[in-house]
């Protein structure tokens, strides 16, 4: 290959930006984002030297559209991330597709971001279950995955989309930085490099991150993408005054292709003015040539044109029945009667087809979402009513990238709409649907019956049906902790103590004036239609247990945490930490023993001397969240 077209190699271009026709013309486009479907790709293809690599932004659904990754999370269920993602890759490979961009593994602390209804929540291993699992569905049915935004674009100062992040080392290694390392350990073909500044160096120039970390330590194979013109936006960030500066410092800490902005094309000219070494472009192109065999591209450069699958409604159903959260639920008033009550669904999103699909929903098509009014056909007025269900939350629009909010509490009027109901005096079910937790403290306090729903996609109303009657027993917990108050975020249950822990007796302790301490939903919370008891834990080294019994009267699963804690190091560690879950489905009166194996990994923190375990006690909690449970201690020697 020219130089120029090695450089086309690492180049992803748009096809309806000007520079792409003559560009893929002359063999220098290496990938393409977004297209007009298989037979555009095909006839793309034919010709040229080496094939395209066809991306697109397949996140939770290419046709059927699943509930987004944070609904997913709150299974807790790697396996239902897992067919999600393989569904999609089918569907999306029928279309001529290749590579997705997701999944997205940023952690997120902090409500006001948009993007956290992309990714598993607030907890690193919970998110790295969750990264495995989406990277293993897609990349076996057919699609390259994209582990992104690499790293610790969540956490962008005060929640506010494409910010800087100023974090420490150890924050980074134990936060941010573990559910990519699992996306690697799978086998993830392709990274993202993120928009941020961290640390005061951009992530798309990070070489402590693309290079130091990503390669030398966790031996990655495959290549780095940046996020769309992010290359550019280095000129942004004051590291660049030129777009061939910006591509010489992206290229040289590690980013292999440019999207979009097509800053690469102007790196001939510096390696010809000896500004660029010739192997700092070919070890990029290696990297992506890797990649399209491992894609089987070489060898077939074109996609069978056959006719595209139907939606499988019943994984998205499936998948939608588990991703639910029920908070509250007075009295048992929920399951609702199937018959005998009169019900009134009502609010902005109860029969709102285009929400349901949520933000990035692909080719989802609303016409083909099913929604909650739909499915309870016979819904009555208010004043008619015996039960009232609202289905209250945020627009699709609200929640995905540059959809940061400085207040999280139920939009425009709908709290005042709320008071109206709750005011007639009738039992009120409050289904929320959002793509972040909300600040829902008025509702806890006044409504019977709460279920977090968050956009659950194309099944929405028969998944949501079969909660709120009772086929299906909620059984997800929260992956995030929901606030109080705006005023409280970031708010994480994984934070270190302070020297003067919050004491509502004594006014000198670490709280705010005007709201309770602690959150107002714990991460780890859910309820269920039954009652799960916890007893007999016992505790080594290597080793926690517990039993875990039904003393309800339906079947249910519980899904049962572990949380290790150190309370004396060298270092101010966490108040607790997730180490372990399972999934337990029992009958009524069944019980369980639960074990979990602990590792010396559980134990470690990063230090300036890599990773390390102090000797000392710790404790171990095993619970329902992470603010309940059963206590027990262990030495380790």
């Amino acid at each position: 290959m020219t130089l120029e077209e090695k450089l086309g190699q690492l180049t992803q271009l748009v096809p309806d930006q000007p520079e792409f026709a003559p560009a893929l013309e002359k063999g220098l486009v290496g990938s393409i984002l977004n297209s007009g479907g298989v037979e555009q790709v095909n006839q793309m293809q034919r010709g040229l030297k080496v094939p395209l690599l066809v991306g697109y932004d397949v996140i939770h659904g290419y046709r059927t559209i699943f509930p987004i990754p944070l609904a997913i999370a709150s299974s807790w269920d790697p396996q239902l991330a897992e067919l999600s993602a393989g569904v999609a890759a089918k569907e999306a490979r029928a279309a001529g597709i290749h590579w997705t961009f997701a999944p997205m593994v940023d952690i997120a602390r902090d409500a006001r971001w948009g993007r956290i209804a992309e990714g598993a929540g607030e907890d690193p291993v919970l998110g790295s279950a969750m990264a495995a699992a989406y990277v293993r569905g897609f990349q076996s049915n057919g699609v390259l995955a994209c582990a992104k935004h690499y790293a610790a674009y969540g956490a962008a100062e005060a929640g506010r989309d494409y910010n800087t992040v100023e974090i420490s080392e150890r924050t980074l290694r134990e936060i941010y930085l573990p559910p990519f390392r699992s996306a690697v350990d799978a086998g993830v073909a392709t990274l993202m490099s993120a928009f941020e500044s961290l640390n005061g160096v951009p992530a798309s120039a990070n070489h402590h991150l693309l290079t130091d970390i990503l390669r030398k330590e966790w031996k990655f194979k495959g290549f780095v993408v940046g996020d769309w013109e992010a290359v550019a936006e280095l000129i942004h960030h004051g590291i660049a005054a030129s777009n061939q500066e910006a591509a010489k410092k992206a290229i040289t800490a590690g980013v292999d292709m440019d999207m979009r902005d097509n800053s690469y094309s102007t790196l001939a000219a510096a390696v010809r003015k000896g500004e660029l070494s010739p192997a700092v472009v070919d070890r990029a192109v290696r990297r992506v040539l890797r990649i399209k065999d491992q894609a089987g591209l070489l060898d077939h450069p074109t996609s069978n044109e056959s006719d595209a699958l139907s939606l499988d409604r019943d994984a998205a159903r499936r998948v939608a029945q588990r991703s639910m959260v029920l908070l509250k639920n007075d009295n048992d008033l929920l399951p609702l009667p199937k018959s005998g009550r009169k019900i009134a669904v009502v609010g902005p999103l109860a029969d709102s087809k285009h929400d349901m699909l949520g933000p990035w929903s692909a080719q989802g098509k609303a016409e083909e979402c099913v929604t909650v009014r739909e499915v309870i056909r016979d819904s009555v007025a208010v004043d008619d009513a015996d039960v009232i269900i609202a289905v209250l939350g945020e627009t699709r629009e609200m929640s995905g990238e540059a959809a940061s909010r400085a207040s999280i509490d139920l939009p425009g009027d709908q709290e005042k709409f709320l008071e109206s109901l709750v005011a007639t005096g009738k039992p009120v079910v409050l289904v929320v649907m959002s793509g972040r937790p909300l600040a829902i403290s008025w509702a806890a306090a006044h409504v019977p019956a709460i279920v977090q729903a968050w956009f659950l996609g194309t099944e929405s109303g028969h998944a949501l049906a079969d909660v709120l009657f009772g086929d299906v027993n909620p059984s997800g917990k929260l992956p995030v902790t929901i606030p109080r108050a705006t005023g409280q975020v970031p708010i994480y249950y994984n934070h270190l103590p302070t020297g003067r822990p919050p004491d509502p007796k004594d006014k000198y302790t670490s709280k705010y004036l005007d709201t309770e301490i602690g959150p107002l939903y714990p991460f780890g919370f859910g309820l269920t239609y039954t009652k799960f008891e916890y007893s007999d834990i016992r505790v080594t080294p290597q080793a926690a247990s517990a039993t875990i019994k039904n003393a309800g009267n339906r079947e249910g699963e519980e899904i049962v945490q572990m949380y290790i804690g150190d309370p004396v190091a060298s270092v101010s560690r966490p108040v607790k930490e997730l180490k372990g879950f399972q999934r337990v489905a029992l009958q009524p009166g069944e019980s369980k023993r639960v074990e979990f194996t602990i590792t010396r990994h559980d134990l470690e923190f990063w230090s300036d001397h890599g990773w390390i375990a102090e000797p000392g006690e710790f404790k171990v909690w095993i619970g329902p969240s992470s603010a309940s449970g059963l206590e027990g201690t262990f030495q380790l020697h």
